[in-house]
């Protein structure tokens, strides 16, 4: 069976063994009936709204090159077909009881022919899929169900490191199960396991098959969806990743409304403030993102924005680094006005923004790639500044490129690590590549990672 979960091998491995004292009885929740903390209580209002999907894929076989040739085939009188279905098994979280949304991970569903969501009470139900967002690894479905219960989405920005947490999912595809731990840290990215990251890690045990899963404070809401591991085996080892819900939120807005998320432009770029900056200018913490160059007629410009400004929030939502600046201004629509916080010259101030579409670039001598099907790229014509890549011009609308993440507009700076400064150099890389695919792309003023295997 095939596994749809993502994780991350790292050469060496460290394992610590830690001791760890036994929460307070204030500090979990309280069975009145057996007189002892337990999850229970709260268990039971919120494993109903954790499912587990079933995804059947096509795949091809792996043969003879001779099987392939049609006359071959026809001598010995082969069959035609070529792909073998294959299943996965992933988990989601219903979200809106009413409308019937689940959220689970994009790679859970990806290539997916068939989606099967499968209730706790065993009800089942064929999904339809109502967008995705390969950047932050999130799928919306919808099923057709009534008596649905929802998980209600908390705020992640509210966490801290130590909060305890659980997580439920499907993993090895054995059903339900439910895991606990705690926050292990906040913030994590730098994994290159998405092109927006900004994960929460926690020591819950999450293994294959938990992708797509719930991770919940213990008031019961969803503060994150399980996305990744690191693991040696691809098995748990105390090191999981999850999508922030405030993440998670933004991304299902502008799916709900759009059937995508249509990012946009600010026009500036930011660096984190190291220890000695922060000295320099006088500031309190190394916190924020100063910002290091604004392009001239950006929306950044327009909005007063300057170079060594300090960003400390956006829309009242703190700024840790530039790494968060990107994801923030990421998850905002085109056309909306943000807020930013900024400290200038040592004093605080507040600017405002109105997040514009990239600009329109212009390509030529556009061509396929085999192994974009779907999709056309051009070189990038003189006079878009220090960017050197491909520009992808076109994208079927359902086709494997669009599947996979690709967008018009978006420029192919790189693949496998190599970069890629033309038609013909990406051509040579991809011919000469025969294991997974790593797309490094520009969309509008963020880089992402897009990965075909």
């Amino acid at each position: 069976m095939k596994r749809s979960f993502r994780f991350v091998v790292f050469p060496t491995v460290f394992l610590v063994l830690l001791t760890t004292a036994l929460p307070t009885r204030s500090a979990l929740p309280f069975d009145n009936k057996s007189g002892v903390p337990s999850l229970a209580p709260l268990l039971q209002d919120v494993t109903p709204a954790v499912v587990n999907i079933s995804v059947q894929t096509r795949s091809a076989i792996e043969d003879n090159p001779l099987f392939r040739d049609p006359f071959f085939r026809r001598f010995f009188e082969l069959p035609d077909q070529t792909a073998r279905p294959e299943r996965s098994a992933g988990s989601g979280v219903i979200v809106d009881a009413a409308k019937g949304y689940v959220i689970t991970n994009f790679h859970v569903v990806k290539d997916a022919q068939q989606v099967l969501v499968t209730l706790k009470d065993r009800r089942q139900f064929q999904a339809k899929l109502v967008g995705t967002d390969p950047g932050t690894d999130i799928a919306l479905l919808k099923i057709e169900a009534k008596n649905l219960r929802a998980l209600s989405l908390g705020d992640s920005d509210l966490l801290k490191v130590g909060d305890f947490v659980v997580a439920i999912g499907n993993p090895f595809g054995l059903g339900q199960t439910v895991t606990s731990g705690i926050v292990s840290a906040l913030g994590r990215s730098g994994l290159d396991i998405e092109g927006y990251e900004d994960f929460i890690q926690t020591d819950a045990s999450i293994n294959p098959g938990n992708s797509g899963g719930a991770l919940v404070n213990l008031k019961g809401e969803l503060i994150g969806i399980n996305t990744a591991i690191i693991g040696p085996s691809g098995a748990n080892v105390g090191i999981g990743f999850a999508v922030p819900s405030a993440m998670v939120k933004s991304v299902l807005d502008q799916i709900v409304r759009f059937g995508e998320v249509r990012r946009g432009r600010l026009g500036a770029n930011g660096e984190d403030i190291t220890y000695d900056l922060a000295s320099s200018l006088g500031l309190a913490s190394t916190e924020g993102a100063i910002i290091s160059t604004v392009d001239p007629g950006s929306p950044a410009e327009k909005g007063g924005l300057k170079p060594r400004d300090v960003v400390t929030a956006i829309n009242g939502r703190a700024v840790r680094s530039a790494v968060d600046l990107r994801n923030k201004v990421g998850m905002r629509p085109i056309g909306e006005t943000i807020d930013l916080r900024l400290i200038r010259d040592g004093k605080p101030l507040t600017v405002k923004i109105k997040i514009d579409k990239p600009p329109e670039l212009a390509g030529s001598g556009a061509v396929a790639v085999p192994q974009l099907a779907g999709a056309a790229v051009a070189n990038l014509k003189a006079g878009r500044g220090r960017t050197e890549g491909v520009l992808v011009t076109e994208v079927d609308a359902n086709s494997p490129a669009w599947l996979h993440g690709f967008r018009p507009g978006d420029i192919i700076i790189g693949v496998n690590r190599r970069k890629v400064r033309s038609i013909q150099e990406l051509l040579a890389v991809l011919k000469a590549s025969e294991d997974a695919l790593i797309f490094d792309l520009l969309r509008g003023d963020f880089r992402l990672t897009i990965v075909i295997r």
